[in-house]
């Protein structure tokens, strides 16, 4: 019988009356890598911290050093707020702000990017390198994605420093950074 309890030494519990810890809190609490997660559809912030790492890394190389710098100025806020299990910088254990991220943890990709030009990237490559770099899960879409670490970077920086991003991106990709 399904309403047959068959283990009386531990009580019932009412689950009306439990917390829910899957409960997100409003948006404008969540840190950036939560924003990503949640905006993006991806499962955890690990996901969301890795697509974020190849979004910046192609942005970048897209933009002169000069602009790079300026966006970094403005990034230096912590991936996730109060983080007690530091599990979430392993595989990039100097990440503990967005700045990072931008700025890349790995030093030969970070010195690289610095003595190189700018790069014209067509917006179908740009979507395609994400897709390809980033370990994209399963069944999501690129677009939205980036259109996520679109909008949680847009939330972090000025609306000077929106503007100078957007003028570096081309096509499809300028639009779902506008839509962010």
């Amino acid at each position: 019988m399904p309403d047959e309890a068959f283990n009386r030494t531990i009580p019932e519990i009412d689950p009306t009356e439990m917390e829910d810890s899957r409960v997100l809190p409003a948006s404008e609490h969540h840190s950036f890598l939560e924003k990503v997660m949640v905006q993006g559809g991806l499962a955890d912030l690990y996901d969301a911290r890795d697509i974020t790492e190849v979004v910046f890394r192609t942005m970048r190389d897209m933009m002169t050093n000069e602009a790079v710098d300026h966006v970094s100025d403005e990034l230096d806020k912590p991936l996730v707020e109060g983080n007690r299990d530091r599990t979430i910088y392993t595989a990039t254990p100097l990440a503990t702000e967005v700045k990072d991220l931008w700025e890349d943890t790995n030093p030969i990709v970070h010195f690289l990017s610095r003595i190189r030009p700018a790069l014209n990237i067509r917006d179908t490559t740009f979507l395609f390198r994400i897709k390809q770099e980033s370990g994209l899960p399963q069944n999501t879409e690129v677009e939205k994605v980036v259109k996520a670490v679109f909008a949680a970077t847009k939330d972090e920086l000025s609306s000077e420093r929106v503007q100078e991003i957007a003028e570096f991106l081309p096509g499809t990709v300028r639009q779902l950074w506008e839509m962010a």
